[in-house]
């Protein structure tokens, strides 16, 4: 069994607009949000093998609060360069060239990717994933190259249903 959890950074702020887009950090909501959805996540008993982020601040800054609540050294956080402001066929690269060693990824990245890669997993149609949600979809496979054409989304979580 793989599995792989989407995880929309958590809400990041505006405020200064001097800063360029990938260092924009989180503002109050999301530095509210991201650590409950990694303790809800822990609750979830889930063990992954391995973090990959986009090297945006908001995105790896999400990333950090997941690996602290799960015990992940943060020099353990892969940052893929290629997630920022990717299309849905990047991210499903990254999926297909994932070590068969791990079973279990957390992908910290954006939208709109996310939604489209969900979307492709879902047999009901998600509009949104909001900042800090959260999208599990796992496939009975072996191989990461096979994933893509087993997978099911199997859960979806957001702050607004918690908080």
């Amino acid at each position: 069994m793989k599995k792989i959890y989407l995880i929309r950074h958590a809400k990041s702020s505006w405020d200064d607009p001097g800063l360029s887009d990938i260092e924009r950090p989180l503002n109050h909501r999301g530095l509210r949000d991201a650590p409950f959805m990694s303790k809800m996540l822990k609750g979830k008993n889930v063990t992954p093998n391995k973090l990959i982020s986009s090297p945006a601040n908001r995105a790896f800054t999400t990333a950090t609060y997941f690996a602290k609540e799960l015990n992940i050294p943060e020099q353990a956080i892969v940052i893929r360069k290629e997630v920022y402001h990717a299309y849905p066929e990047e991210v499903l690269n990254i999926i297909r060239n994932l070590s068969d060693n791990d079973d279990t990824i957390l992908l910290f990245g954006h939208n709109p990717c996310f939604t489209s890669l969900a979307n492709q997993f879902s047999t009901e149609y998600i509009p949104n994933v909001p900042t800090c949600g959260i999208v599990a979809v796992e496939a009975e496979v072996k191989r990461w190259t096979d994933f893509e054409k087993n997978g099911k989304l199997t859960a979806f979580y957001y702050p607004k249903q918690y908080l």
